[in-house]
């Protein structure tokens, strides 16, 4: 049986357990005693017979339909994270695990009943329309959403590309409201994208989120680095939603020698820890890092950010991080419907839970809304650095991102004093990394 893990914000699971022979998928993974589960399930079924006999609108009370719901509701009730997909949305969340699927380009969460953006993904129509970390999804083509379910609202942002969908939105941190069009397009996203390197010989790295092809991508920019002899490196982690456990493994990896604990995973059980430790030959890298974050920064974001900033192997610089740090398992089912359900919550090497805590910069600079717009407009564009370019097509001035500046000036510091303490030398080791 497939078994993804999996650190993104969702929400719904488990159920009826009986139509779609899940009852006894239970009975066999050891959930409850046969009795117990037997009881349950008579219980159940009682339940759905008096409903689909005496509703009074037939049609919402079909037992397949029934089932489904059930489902559905069993699983939110557990977590904002756990969710019953039917085949549609499982396959939904497949193209959106291989990064390549038709929408808007934002990642989403229900969080005390309303749909709120995580975060953009860079270079999407949702970053470009100018949409926050923060926002409010309330209505869609001017329907309200009311006790809206993520699976439908996800659902209805997606669609075919060249399609417009119309959203109403809240935005919390200036209690404004406002609605946009947004033409949808084919989301194909590079996971790792402009990959620099400064005058100064400090590296830039842009990670948008983690996927399957994330930790190749990465070694890539890391080894395209290394051959133009990179002295430092940023790696730029700001309004990353997360996503793939293992890929952000691939991601800190490189920084950490072979064996070294990177992050381990805890479950209900003792015994149900896994460990995650480096693996690749190559000696750990040793130069200069800084990780920006910001409060769009969850889940797989916070274990690449927290286990570099709890070794010590780099600086964190910018805003509290979003604090996601429960683990979810892909289960699917026999007839193309899946499980994404909580089953445990990781830890740094230090045993430090980020689980509704986050990650807490060496550094902290807080920007104001507008300035982080204009910051994150600035990553979502990486090639208009030109004021009157950016001002023309983004009708707003180009200001500083005070937080890179921040850490530029954190390596700039590190790398004269480590020129100061090995005699004008270069201090830091040539950037290396397996190649895939």
């Amino acid at each position: 049986m497939l078994k993804r893990i999996l650190v993104i914000a969702s929400g719904v699971f488990l159920g009826t357990l009986l139509s779609l022979g899940v009852a006894r998928m239970a009975a066999v993974w050891g959930l409850w005693p046969d009795r117990e589960l037997e009881q349950s399930s008579r219980y159940v079924r009682e339940v759905m017979k008096v409903v689909n006999e005496n509703y009074v609108d037939a049609a919402q009370s079909e037992l397949p339909r029934l089932t489904e719901s059930a489902l559905q509701g069993i699983v939110s009730s557990l977590d904002p994270h756990s969710e019953y997909m039917n085949a549609r949305d499982y396959k939904m969340l497949e193209e959106e695990i291989s990064s390549e699927f038709g929408g808007i380009g934002v990642q989403v969460e229900l969080r005390n009943g309303n749909v709120v953006v995580i975060a953009p993904i860079a270079g999407t129509p949702g970053a470009r329309a100018g949409i926050l970390r923060g926002d409010i999804i309330v209505s869609i083509e001017g329907t309200k959403l009311e006790k809206p379910s993520l699976d439908d609202v996800v659902g209805r942002l997606r669609g075919k590309p060249g399609t417009q969908v119309t959203l109403g939105f809240t935005r919390p941190s200036t209690k404004a409201d406002f609605e946009v069009t947004i033409k949808r397009e084919r989301i194909k996203v590079e996971s790792v994208r402009e990959v620099r390197l400064r005058p100064d010989g400090i590296g830039y790295v842009q990670v948008t989120q983690f996927s399957e092809r994330t930790g190749a991508e990465f070694i890539d920019a890391l080894n395209t680095l290394n051959d133009q002899n990179a002295r430092a490196l940023i790696i730029d982690l700001r309004d990353n939603p997360g996503g793939l456990l293992n890929a952000a493994v691939e991601v800190a990896e490189p920084f950490f020698n072979k064996g070294e604990l990177i992050v381990y995973t805890q479950g209900r059980k003792k015994e149900d820890r896994d460990d995650y430790r480096a693996a690749a030959p190559e000696p750990a890298i040793t130069l200069p890092v800084v990780v920006l974050i910001n409060a769009g920064s969850a889940s797989a974001a916070e274990i690449v950010a927290g286990a570099l900033k709890d070794t010590g192997r780099a600086v964190i610089v910018g805003e509290r991080s979003f604090g996601k740090g429960s683990v979810q398992s892909i289960l699917p089912l026999r007839k193309g419907e899946g499980l994404r359900l909580t089953t445990a919550r990781y830890y740094t090497p230090g045993g430090v839970t980020i689980h509704e805590k986050g990650v807490t910069p060496d550094v902290e600079i807080v920007m104001s809304p507008a300035e982080d717009q204009n910051a994150r407009l600035q990553r979502s564009r990486e090639d208009v650095s030109d004021p009157i370019e950016f001002k023309e097509r983004f009708n707003t001035e180009l200001t500083p991102d005070r937080q890179l500046e921040t850490a530029i000036a954190v390596l700039e510091a590190a790398l004269i004093l480590d020129v100061e303490s090995h005699g004008g030398r270069r201090a830091v080791a040539p950037l290396t990394a397996k190649r895939p």
